[in-house]
């Protein structure tokens, strides 16, 4: 799904919902980024994540360009949220429960 040198930067957050393969791109700071992690731990969903802002600026060239070229947002902003094979930028709790139906978890 990811290549090689984004799966060696996640750090995996455990919950008993692994229905779905999600990975948020976040900002250490962000308000909506912690929001979004709460949102996903209080209804034990596993997920992966990227604090981009604490990783080296190269990695973080590397990531955007990823996420611009496979996913083609109209813009990247944080939480940036990659759920199976959809995405969805900003937080945005109404289009994570939907996400949450289509899986069944």
């Amino acid at each position: 799904m990811f290549p090689e040198f984004i799966e060696r930067l996640t750090q995996e957050v455990k919950g008993e919902k692994d229905t779905h393969k999600v990975t948020i791109f976040t900002l250490s700071t962000c308000m909506w980024c912690k929001k979004c992690k709460t949102f996903l731990s209080d209804r034990g969903i596993k997920y992966r994540y990227i604090d981009i802002d604490r990783i080296d600026i190269s990695e973080k060239s590397q990531i955007l360009q990823f996420l611009r070229e496979t996913y083609k947002p109209e813009r990247i902003s944080y939480p940036f949220v990659v759920w199976d094979d959809d995405f969805v930028v900003g937080y945005n709790p109404g289009k994570y429960e939907e996400l949450i139906k289509l899986g069944g978890n």
